[in-house]
């Protein structure tokens, strides 16, 4: 089966310090696959290199069979990061409108495809308020609404449900699911233990290198663990 998303031997340097070493991860189509790691350990910074935002000093960065950047490719991914980047000034539906119209999608789904995405993120009833009344967790929950509006086939999500209260989380997890079965290819960073058991595969970040990867049983099993927290504790201990 042809990878969704293959990283291969990435390594970057800021300055003089190393951010990424040697990372090489093949990503399946249709699964969940998180970076899960420690502030610092390198997870933003791959994101930005999977996705063609940053040249690495090392390696490629290859999605659905072509090189990254890719204007092309872009089109069909959908990208929420860390930090919102949304338009304070204009409603939510404004917002997703205007985003729904520069990925390309056509006119006639516009209306549909913002409707639903603003229900999967319980933002319905604050579709005509400004962006600038939201509270962080709504910014957050919007910016995500706008990375699904136009259907891509790859979802890339920096730490998707911070300050996003627990019942939501769980509808939202849901969701990614369900995308999944549709066949669509979801990436998750997190911090977050709970989250990460709900991946199919991890790859475990420290200090800029992958230091386990695999599903979340095959990762309990390789150190005889009953939690991922074990194994995260196990592994962040680790030394070269």
């Amino acid at each position: 089966m042809n990878e969704a998303v293959q990283l291969t031997h990435i390594s970057h340097i800021y300055g003089r310090h190393r951010v990424l070493y040697d990372v090489s991860i093949a990503i399946q189509p249709g699964i969940i696959f998180g970076l899960l790691g420690p502030s610092g350990s390198g997870k933003t910074t791959l994101i930005k290199v999977l996705l063609g935002i940053l040249k690495p000093a090392l390696g490629q960065s290859i999605v659905m069979g072509t090189r990254m950047p890719s204007l092309h490719q872009m089109k069909h991914i959908g990208f929420m990061a860390q930090s919102d980047a949304l338009y304070p000034e204009l409603t939510a539906q404004e917002n997703m409108e205007y985003f729904a119209s520069i990925s390309g999608l056509e006119r006639q789904s516009v209306k549909m495809r913002v409707k639903s995405c603003l229900e999967t993120v319980d933002l319905t009833s604050s579709a005509k308020k400004q962006v600038s009344s939201f509270s962080g967790g709504m910014k957050r929950r919007l910016s995500l609404a706008a990375a699904l509006v136009h259907d891509p086939d790859i979802l890339i999500l920096d730490e998707p449900t911070v300050g996003i209260d627990p019942v939501l989380r769980e509808t939202i997890w849901k969701e990614f699911h369900r995308l999944t079965v549709e066949g669509k290819t979801i990436i998750v960073t997190t911090h977050v233990m709970d989250e990460a058991e709900k991946c199919d595969q991890l790859a475990l970040l420290r200090e800029g290198e992958v230091i386990v990867q695999g599903t979340v049983e095959e990762l309990k099993a390789s150190i005889k663990a009953d939690s991922l927290e074990e194994v995260f504790l196990h592994y962040g201990r680790v030394t070269s």
